[in-house]
């Protein structure tokens, strides 16, 4: 999609603040690939605990922005419109760089597989070209509906 057609991360996730951690979508391919960036925000209520003196953005909330860029990737094909994309696994996560309050992820995740309303991923997040993360994701889509139950 060109940058004209990009919609907002909104448009197809339903998280919102403080729990979205995708700002722009950058380039995004509907059922194979998203690429999107994420400004950490040094304000976020995290980095008082993670830790006090020397705030460092937790590993788990670099996983969580690598799935919403899945999401979004998988929730921009017309066919899955309206469904919710749930955390289904994580495997093979490595952290390679320490990430700072103020500073930009480029959040990667390209689809490797998809089984009916199961499918998997790759993502990479990076901060000025060098690799903070990368692991292996797993999801299932669903009906808004199911996931209540």
């Amino acid at each position: 999609m060109t940058d004209r057609t990009l919609p907002a991360p909104t448009d197809l996730l339903p998280h919102r603040a403080p729990f979205l951690f995708v700002d722009e979508i950058l380039d995004l391919v509907p059922g194979e690939s998203a690429r999107a960036r994420w400004h950490v925000d040094p304000s976020a209520h995290f980095f008082a605990g993670h830790f006090p003196g020397n705030p460092i953005l937790p590993g788990v909330i670099i996983i969580e922005a690598l799935a919403q860029t899945g999401a979004i990737a998988a929730l921009a094909e017309p066919a899955t419109a309206g469904k919710l994309a749930l955390f289904a696994g994580i495997g093979r996560a490595r952290f390679r760089r320490v990430v700072r309050p103020g500073e930009e992820l480029i959040l990667e995740t390209r689809l490797t597989r998809r089984r009916g309303p199961l499918g998997a991923g790759e993502g990479r997040a990076t901060v000025d070209g060098v690799l903070a993360c990368e692991t292996e994701l797993s999801f299932a889509l669903v009906d808004h509906e199911a996931a209540g139950q």
